[in-house]
């Protein structure tokens, strides 16, 4: 959620379109608006699922807020209701050149609007304006989502100590997937946007041109796939991420997790990459001190507000 919003009024004409799918010239025109506004913030304004949903035909649950004024896109929304328990989950942004016109309140309007006001809306970075937009819409704090970082130039773990029985390996595209889907369910079964992934989620990240198998460890007892760490490279950031980390339930406790967590850091850190990065729930203490005691400290905050109703 990303608006300097002081809802001035605005003499153009402003619509606000809702569509299930987007033509290839609207995708562009949003990637191009999500581009730029990134510029200026710091940071995207929507999630890596909220750009892959933009593409590939309708998905189930999703909706697309496209706002125009004088037939300029000037905002946009996404609007995700796939989750069978919380509420339907946003994001959104106005292009810089265009905030303080009342746009950031209007497209929070319509979300709540299309939502049946319940409604989730992440402001990622926890911009002041963002906060600010919540207030006016009259939402309140739900959830804090950090980005931790830490210097890989002195890394140096000790060499990591696997549970007794467990060996680990790359995984391997179209042999795997079925595997790993099963096992991400049941390590995420509490955390339904890691947990609820599909396969077509799947392929849209292995078509992605970060995706390296190398990177991608699995940890194995006998046949079973016990857990993984899953990592990945922001090129253009020179940024190695611990995309995401997961055990299984009955495999939990014997410190997989921490030896898979430095397997995929020495990964990183031997390809020259200077940081590493991750995401971890404020609340989530025991994984907030396991990353503290690897050296991760905190870069920046995203914010998660919701509608009382």
């Amino acid at each position: 959620m990303t608006s300097d919003d002081a809802a001035r009024p605005h003499s153009a004409a402003r619509s606000i379109e809702t569509r299930l799918e987007l033509t290839p010239d609207q995708r562009a025109a949003v990637l191009d608006l999500l581009d730029e506004a990134a510029q200026v913030d710091g940071q995207p304004a929507v999630s890596e699922q909220g750009r892959l949903q933009l593409r590939g035909g309708p998905r189930e649950g999703v909706r697309h807020l496209l706002l125009s004024v004088d037939d300029t896109l000037v905002g946009y929304a996404q609007l995700e209701d796939t989750d069978p328990v919380e509420a339907p989950a946003a994001e959104l942004v106005v292009h810089p050149s265009h905030r303080g016109h009342g746009h950031g309140r209007a497209l929070g309007s319509a979300l709540l609007a299309e939502s049946g006001k319940r409604l989730r809306v992440w402001a990622h970075g926890g911009h002041s304006a963002a906060r600010h937009l919540a207030q006016v819409l009259g939402l309140t704090l739900f959830r804090e989502l950090r980005q931790m970082r830490r210097s890989l130039a002195d890394f140096d773990p000790p060499e990591p100590v696997l549970p007794a029985g467990v060996t680990v390996r790359a995984f391997v595209p179209g042999e795997d997937d079925a595997a790993w889907l099963a096992a991400n369910a049941e390590a995420f079964a509490h955390h339904p946007e890691q947990g609820s992934l599909t396969q077509r989620d799947l392929d849209d990240r292995k078509a992605e041109p970060w995706f390296d198998p190398a990177g991608f460890f699995l940890a194995f007892r006998g046949d079973e796939l016990a857990g993984f760490h899953w990592t990945k490279v922001h090129a253009a950031e020179q940024l190695g991420e611990v995309y995401v980390v997961g055990v299984r339930p009955g495999a939990q406790g014997g410190g997989l997790g921490k030896a898979l967590t430095t397997i995929g850091l020495r990964h990183l850190a031997a390809q020259g990459l200077p940081t590493a990065m991750l995401y971890v729930d404020a609340d989530n203490k025991a994984a907030v001190t396991v990353y503290e005691r690897l050296g991760f400290v905190t870069y920046e905050t995203d914010l998660m507000y919701r509608s009382e109703t």
